[in-house]
């Protein structure tokens, strides 16, 4: 069994438009490939919700701040194939840049509010690129439904807004975050690491569920933002770049957990940033 590998708009929507027709529901999983099994779980909750399931591979130009972190990005387009190819998945789309970026392309999708601040203050420009290529891929599927890691928690939030703003007909599902049997969140990134790192990496997620049970208790937001950053700092990261609680339902910062919430941080280990959070649910 193997997976359908599509590299055109037209084939695109001549196969969406076969699988409408005998009155099937599309679903499409956004990548930028180097899958792993955070991705895959995304395509598992897909295929349970509809008959088709898109996956796209693209590696966004849009997004990157570094052109060199660009040109390095792994691309594995056979690996990914050969992964999607058990789990049922319908079509690999797969475009060369001039099919989502045309010559003369000029056009850039921009979300306010839920792309500020956490990592919108550190990535300039980043959600704008990931807003731009996701309108498009909406766009060009069709598709009924969306599937999104809630690992990145701010960007799940920017493209339920983009949906909602420009009326693109599509339900976007936010998944559990997927981790490693020690908790760290499973992530492209964490193949960086050095073997000393990883084994200092969980402790980022263990630090954040500390302070979540301490706030879900009635334990005040500063001082615990205090010294949940400092533990992270003692277990060996170089930098805390962000460590905020958000109102679960809009991002809206939040200075006591007062209502439903999500705890979130940014961290540097070594040359490697990682991202995590997890929910505070107050009593």
């Amino acid at each position: 069994m193997s997976v359908a590998i599509v590299r055109t708009r037209a084939e695109l929507r001549e196969t969406v438009a076969s699988w409408r027709k005998a009155g099937l529901k599309v679903a499409v999983v956004p990548t930028m490939g180097a899958l792993h099994e955070g991705h895959l779980s995304l395509v598992r909750a897909a295929l349970e919700r509809a008959e088709r399931v898109i996956v796209t591979l693209f590696v966004n130009p849009k997004q990157f701040n570094n052109p060199e972190d660009y040109a390095s990005y792994p691309r594995t387009e056979a690996d990914d194939a050969a992964k999607l190819a058990p789990l049922g998945a319908h079509m690999l789309y797969c475009p060369e840049p001039e099919e989502v970026y045309p010559q003369g392309f000029s056009t850039t999708v921009t979300v306010g509010t839920v792309s500020e601040g956490l990592c919108g203050a550190f990535r300039p420009g980043h959600f704008d690129g990931v807003a731009t290529v996701v309108a498009k891929l909406f766009l060009q599927t069709g598709a009924d439904c969306a599937f999104f890691g809630e690992k990145d928690f701010q960007q799940l939030h920017v493209v339920r807004r983009l949906a909602r703003d420009l009326d693109i007909p599509i339900e976007v599902v936010g998944c559990p975050t997927v981790r490693e049997t020690d908790g760290l969140a499973i992530s492209s990134r964490n193949v960086h690491l050095k073997a000393e790192e990883r084994a200092i990496a969980p402790k980022l997620a263990e630090a954040l569920r500390a302070a979540a049970h301490a706030l879900e208790g009635g334990a005040a937001l500063a001082p615990i933002v205090e010294t949940t950053k400092a533990a992270i700092l003692a277990a060996g990261f170089s930098k805390v770049e962000y460590l905020e609680l958000r109102a679960e339902a809009d991002l809206t910062p939040l200075a006591a957990a007062d209502r439903p919430a999500r705890l979130l941080v940014a961290a540097w280990l070594g040359a490697t940033r990682l991202i995590d959070n997890v929910k505070v649910l107050p009593e």
